[in-house]
Parts: C-alpha cells; sequence; structure tokens
C-alpha cells in the first residue's frame, strides 16, 4: 500500500492508506481529526468542507491522493484558540443550531473571505449555496460572514 504524505493543519503527515479513500475517513480515522463531518457522502450537503490549498473540497468524495504534498486544513485547524474571524463571528453571532453543518459552513466561509474580503450576499450565497443547513440558519450564517469580513479587516490580515 502505498505511502501518502501531505501537510494537515500545518503539521507533516504520512499515511498507509488506498489512495482512493475518501480524504474524509484518512482525516477521521487515520489522523483523528473528527471536526470534519460526514453528512451525505456524495458531495451534496457540504458538512464535509475542507480547504485543499485554499479550495473549498468537499473530503467525502476526495480521494486522499489528491491531497498528496498538499495542504489540507480542517476546522480544527483554522486557529488552536478559536480566534480566527470566521469562528469569531459564528459565535457572536449565534449561528450553530444543532451545528452538524457548522464545520463545513465556517470553512467554505473561511475559503470565500480569503478570496474575497468583503463579498456581497450574492457572492456569500453563490459560495456556500453547496453547504446545507438543515435548521435553516440561512440569514444567521449570512450575518456571521459579513461580521466575518468586518473581524478579519479589524485584524488587519485576511485569512
Amino acid at each position: 500500500m502505498p505511502s501518502i504524505a501531505m501537510t494537515v493543519n500545518g503539521k507533516a503527515v504520512r499515511v498507509d492508506v488506498d489512495p482512493s479513500t475518501p480524504l474524509l475517513w484518512v482525516l477521521r480515522d487515520h489522523l483523528q481529526l473528527t471536526g470534519t463531518k460526514y453528512g451525505c457522502g456524495i458531495a451534496q450537503c457540504g458538512a464535509c468542507t475542507v480547504n485543499l490549498d485554499g479550495d473549498a473540497v468537499r473530503a467525502c468524495v476526495t480521494p486522499v491522493s489528491r491531497a498528496a504534498n498538499r495542504h489540507v486544513t480542517t476546522i480544527e485547524g483554522l486557529s488552536p484558540d478559536r480566534s480566527h474571524p470566521v469562528q469569531r463571528a459564528w459565535l457572536e453571532e449565534q449561528v450553530p443550531q444543532c451545528g452538524y453543518c457548522q464545520s463545513g459552513q465556517i470553512m467554505a466561509t473561511s475559503v470565500l473571505l480569503s478570496k474575497i474580503a468583503r463579498p456581497s450576499d450574492e457572492q456569500i450565497h453563490d459560495a456556500l449555496a453547496g453547504n446545507l443547513c438543515r435548521c435553516g440558519t440561512y440569514p444567521r450564517i449570512r450575518k456571521a460572514v459579513h461580521r466575518a469580513a468586518e473581524l478579519a479587516t479589524e485584524d488587519g490580515k485576511p485569512r
């Protein structure tokens, strides 16, 4: 079985798995990073969203071979102390209800803000359209994205 090297949350790791293994299962089962959730398994709900070299990807359908020699950031790696602007905004706006989709929503938002510092409502809609929330917290999510953009600007460092 081949060994696959990648950087996860800033740490170099190597896993011995079938290259077609979904990245989600490598993160959860091999690296014990359980913040990334399994939702639908067919890239339709976004609960498993992670950052792969600056792009939001669905870990449930991404083979780990695609992450070889690349950087993966999960919800655990966003910030060690929950100080990331998106995490702070999520808390300020009290976004989570059941919370299941939130790590995917937060990761998709962090990727959006790394590309567009001040997104419009339409840009937010487009970026997060694939992240489903069964509780319907979309108005709070949109408000939190705008607040996260403000916080990132106040911090003076886009992430």
